[in-house]
């Protein structure tokens, strides 16, 4: 592309397209991609940039896996889309197969939809249909812990940080949901006899209103980057079922893999009563996401004065993208994930343990393929944004935080570069 190209798509882009969480029009020009293949992003300008964030925690596999190529390929030449109400399909009937025998044992039921926002939208709607159904009507709140994220649409909205991001914008719009302090920082520590007690507490106080817990399993994504132990969440299994509210389990960032279990509840050994997935579900290559629930919840919707769960997205179970999905999902099945996680594990430790020096620099945590350097201010994207790709990296730090979660397949000496990138935005940023 020449130059002439790029300058007039840029143009065309800061006149027409608004960003995620950019103003209109935007202060910052974007970056043109113009190609990407393996983990690096090709530029108008002819640079290349290692992806040191999977485009936002989704291409695990890389871009242009020939595996998921084919895959799209081939389902393109059988059949690109058909609706889901009173039809079927075997691309989705083998995904949803998959799943169910990936997820933690007993959830059977798969709900596919178009996004990570969307599956906690229907993870909710199940619980609230589940206790109408059973005619407990007033169950209608979620419980969670502050610094979580869930989603941009409105009942994920509700149970995110209420005071931390734009969600605190709505307040008085959005339903409002019970809150609890976060969890106490630390996958290796043991739970917190003070926090345990809380929870307790909390819960039996409100679960004659609570529909739900709902919570980001051992690791707060997009809220924080905030590392828990995975004796929570058993705690929150046994006091959920203790006092007749379900727990829910977003799993949307952590989920295939991300923090060295194929999904973070396996840290726990626990398994929730409703479970989103998203982000990765397809390796990166088109949008999908799913909610699953174990049977006592499909039956106690089904039971119900209206006995089906109201939600049905027009592009629900995509043939394209139930295709690539199977096929992404066959990838972890036949793989060595583990070993490549557990190998980006330890060279970011390796490579971000110097920015613990640097002035300004109040934490550095690492877990799985999720390296995290957070600082004792809002960081200085722009400057950060300059230093990494100076560097040949692509980040995105937000808030007080530079952080990375690499594609599965970078090779070592692109994970000890986006480490290095890091510290080097730590420094500047």
């Amino acid at each position: 592309m020449s130059p002439e190209e790029a300058d007039a798509l840029l143009a065309l882009d800061a006149e027409h397209v608004w960003h995620p969480y950019g103003p209109m029009p935007g202060t910052v020009p974007p970056l043109l991609v113009t190609e990407a293949e393996g983990v690096r992003l090709r530029l108008a300008d002819g640079r290349e940039l290692v992806d040191g964030m999977s485009s936002w925690w989704s291409a695990i596999h890389g871009y242009r896996h020939p595996v998921l190529d084919e895959a799209l390929t081939a389902q393109a030449g059988r059949m690109s889309h058909v609706m889901f109400g009173g039809l079927t399909h075997e691309p989705a009937i083998r995904l949803a197969t998959t799943l169910v025998e990936l997820v933690p044992d007993g959830l059977r039921h798969v709900f596919l939809c178009d996004s990570g926002s969307v599956s906690v939208e229907v993870a909710v709607k199940m619980c609230l249909q589940y206790w109408r159904s059973r005619g407990r009507a007033g169950k209608r709140r979620l419980l969670t812990w502050r610094g979580g994220y869930h989603g941009d649409t409105f009942h994920p909205m509700s149970a995110c940080d209420p005071d931390g991001g734009m969600h605190a914008l709505w307040r008085g719009v959005l339903p409002e949901q019970v809150f609890v302090p976060a969890p106490p920082p630390g996958f290796d520590r043991a739970p917190e006899k003070s926090y345990v007690d809380m929870l307790e507490r909390e819960v039996a106080r409100h679960a004659g209103e609570l529909a739900a817990v709902i919570v980001e399993p051992v690791v707060q994504g997009a809220g924080g980057m905030r590392f828990h132990s995975p004796g929570y969440l058993r705690v929150l299994r046994e006091i959920t079922a203790a006092h007749d509210v379900l727990l829910v389990f977003d799993e949307i960032a952590t989920g295939f893999g991300r923090t060295g279990a194929m999904f973070a509840a396996g840290h726990a050994g626990v398994t929730p009563d409703v479970l989103c997935v998203g982000k990765a579900l397809t390796g990166g290559y088109l949008t999908m996401a799913a909610a699953l629930c174990t049977p006592e919840v499909a039956r106690g919707i089904s039971a119900g004065e209206v006995p089906v769960l109201a939600h049905g997205p027009t592009f629900m179970g995509n043939p394209l993208a139930s295709a690539v999905a199977g096929a992404s999902l066959g990838l972890l099945r036949t793989g060595d994930w583990q070993a490549d996680v557990a190998r980006i594990e330890r060279l970011l430790r390796e490579g971000l343990a110097p920015a613990a020096d640097l002035p300004g620099v109040v934490d550095v945590r690492v877990l799985g393929a999720v390296g995290v350097v957070q600082l004792d201010h809002p960081a200085d994207v722009a400057a950060a944004t300059r230093a990494v790709t100076g560097r040949g990296v692509w980040l995105r730090p937000f808030r007080d935080l530079v952080y990375a979660m690499p594609p599965y397949v970078t090779e070592d000496e692109d994970v000890s570069l986006i480490a290095g990138a890091m510290v080097e935005a730590a420094r500047t940023a």
